[in-house]
């Protein structure tokens, strides 16, 4: 099982990379937005180039992008599907010339992910998935491989943690978990490659309990649920997508649905 507008949106995500690229480590100008996190030429261009081509799709469907957000709470309540975009996301990563920036599309409907796309221009990698179609790794010359969270830790328990963003709830979360499963192993990497590192049976969860907006989480989201994973607020509800006044996340923990560990989990992030 599939969605008719998965294939066109992988096409657009890998082009959308291709126009990033020329601005990677090249010295690119950086502005400041209006909440201070930066923003490029690249940002711009593939923000455009996502636009055209997805509302050229099916023009029936708004788009939500980082780059283009200043939409009225009124207006996007009455949306029931959406694209909802970051057109490059990890942009502190790719302004330092890191590989670590994803292009991100989620489509979302009843505020639930149907499907989400991550692509990743520096090596021409793109991800993709949702709860109902099952997710897969597609490398640059097209080969795709299925893929599936692990329930068993290989070696020491590993978990995801952002080399920028931390808070003193995650230390506490996480030195619950070295109580519960011995030393961590820890996995920094930047953007939505986080939950992909879940997805591929590289990790074994991934806490959150700083700052995120919908659209760094959404694409990355649909490919964990479709590998067998799932995206919890620290009450153990499924993160969601519905119209809110801003576009922040709650603290959220992601995980393999079926992880023996899930309420420890749970409640260590409530503590």
């Amino acid at each position: 099982m599939s969605h008719p507008y998965l294939a066109p949106v992988i096409e657009l995500v890998r082009a959308a990379g291709e126009a990033i690229l020329p601005h990677w480590r090249n010295d690119v100008q950086v502005h400041e937005k209006a909440d201070a996190s930066p923003v490029t030429a690249a940002d711009m261009a593939a923000h455009h180039l996502l636009a055209d081509g997805l509302r050229a799709l099916d023009a029936a469907i708004p788009v939500l992008s980082e780059e283009d957000c200043a939409l009225d709470l009124a207006e996007r309540a009455g949306w029931s599907r959406w694209w909802l975009v970051d057109p490059l996301d990890g942009t502190k990563e790719f302004i330092a010339g890191s590989e670590e920036f994803t292009v991100n599309v989620a489509l979302i409907e009843q505020g639930r992910v149907l499907f989400g796309v991550v692509g990743v221009p520096a090596n021409g990698r793109c991800y993709y998935g949702g709860a109902a179609f099952g997710a897969w790794r597609a490398e640059a010359d097209g080969a795709a491989q299925p893929l599936r969270v692990r329930h068993q830790a290989a070696g020491e328990f590993t978990v995801v943690a952002s080399r920028r963003h931390s808070s003193p709830a995650q230390e506490r979360l996480l030195y619950g978990l070295r109580q519960r499963f011995g030393e961590l192993a820890l996995a920094s990497v930047g953007s939505s490659l986080k939950f992909c590192l879940l997805a591929e049976g590289a990790a074994d969860c991934y806490p959150r309990l700083a700052p995120t907006s919908q659209w760094d989480t959404a694409a990355a989201q649909g490919v964990l649920e479709g590998a067998g994973g799932e995206v919890l607020d620290i009450a153990g509800a499924a993160l969601t997508y519905e119209a809110r006044e801003d576009f922040l996340n709650p603290s959220f923990l992601a995980l393999p649905r079926d992880a023996e560990w899930r309420a420890e989990l749970i409640e260590l992030a409530g503590r």
